[in-house]
């Protein structure tokens, strides 16, 4: 869908944007150089600060009483989809998601705006902020605020404070060998979304993107908290497998995904096939390549599992004993997808063989 300036005509919010959605991130390799090179990126050792940059999670968590600690993060990106109101709920679910990874409840947020003051009409702007409030208040979180630059390409997203109690933090870093991992959302949207900014995407599949990619994984951290897992983390902009190797980084495990076991949603294989590949997925399977087994794993097949997801699921991993527990929690909690991909191994640190 796109928006429409009586003065211009339709407008293209995905035109203006450089790379789609999550997939206009740095780079994992990327990070990985600009925190080499930071001297001051560490915080001073607090031991109330439960987490922060050490095991690559999606937010930090900083106890302030013994039964209450914050959970912090933002996210912001460029346009995914035409329709601006879609846009501003895509980029807030996708921001109240990293608080949901980390077993917490979304409280307070603010608004993070880059507009193109001369390039696009403030009814547009108008109306980003409308889907994102929206989004916002489906979770029953607050936004109080934020903060706007004139940029010449349209960025927004949310910083969003959650609340958790201490002794519950969902983390990455505790994930054992032998424990399922359970993913609670298709993939494939980053070929969507790539699909759309060229134009190539049937209006239908878009459609189906956007309820996916607005879909909260409140039901997801809900199932999670229930029956209790080892780990967590949200799969958004590194993929699959880029988030499931700082699981494993962070738990000290390898990892054995099942190519077939992994939903993906219906008619992104025929997008792939054509071409519909991310720069940012491109950078995704350069980055885990040296780290995964892909075994005789066609191309196409190993970019799907890197591609950049834009506020997908929850890939949790939980006890095999536990397993069905979980699957059956999240169908109860409405999940997307309840599925079990694979599992932790005692391969080394950070290594995963696709089968």
């Amino acid at each position: 869908m796109t928006s429409t300036d009586a003065a211009a005509g339709p407008v293209r919010l995905t035109a203006f944007s450089h790379g789609a959605g999550c997939a206009c991130k740095l780079s994992p390799e990327d990070l990985r150089t600009v925190l080499g090179l930071v001297r001051a990126v560490q915080p001073d050792a607090d031991a109330n600060l439960l987490v922060g940059f050490d095991t690559s999670d999606d937010a930090a968590v900083y106890r302030l009483h013994d039964d209450l600690a914050i959970v912090l993060t933002t996210d912001f990106f460029t346009p995914i989809v035409d329709d601006p109101f879609d846009w501003g709920r895509v980029a807030a679910t996708n921001a109240l998601s990293d608080v949901y990874a980390m077993g917490g409840v979304p409280l307070l947020a603010l608004n993070l705006v880059a507009w193109p003051r001369d390039g696009l009409p403030f009814e547009l702007l108008a109306r980003v902020l409308d889907g994102g409030a929206t989004a916002a208040r489906q979770a029953g979180c607050l936004v109080v605020g934020g903060h706007s630059i004139d940029d010449a390409e349209p960025k927004f997203g949310l910083a969003v404070v959650g609340t958790v109690h201490p002794d519950r933090v969902l983390t990455n870093r505790g994930g054992r060998p032998g424990d399922v991992l359970v993913l609670t959302k298709p993939i494939g949207l980053g070929v969507i979304s790539t699909a759309a900014k060229r134009d190539r995407a049937a209006p239908g599949l878009v459609a189906t993107a956007v309820e996916v990619m607005t879909h909260l994984n409140r039901g997801a951290r809900d199932a999670a908290v229930e029956v209790g897992v080892h780990a967590a983390t949200d799969v958004t902009g590194f993929g699959l497998l880029g988030h499931l190797r700082e699981l494993c980084a962070a738990s000290g495990t390898g990892a054995r995904v099942v190519l077939d076991a992994v939903p993906v949603i219906d008619g992104v294989r025929a997008l792939l096939a054509d071409g519909m590949v991310a720069g940012g997925t491109r950078r995704n399977h350069a980055f885990v390549a040296p780290d995964v087994d892909f075994g005789a794993l066609p191309e196409p097949e190993q970019l799907l599992l890197a591609d950049a997801q834009t506020s997908g699921g929850l890939l949790l991993a939980v006890a095999p004993e536990r397993a069905e527990r979980l699957l059956a929690a999240c169908r109860r909690q409405g999940t997307l997808a309840a599925a079990a991909i694979g599992e932790l191994t005692d391969d080394r640190r950070g290594r995963i063989t696709v089968v």
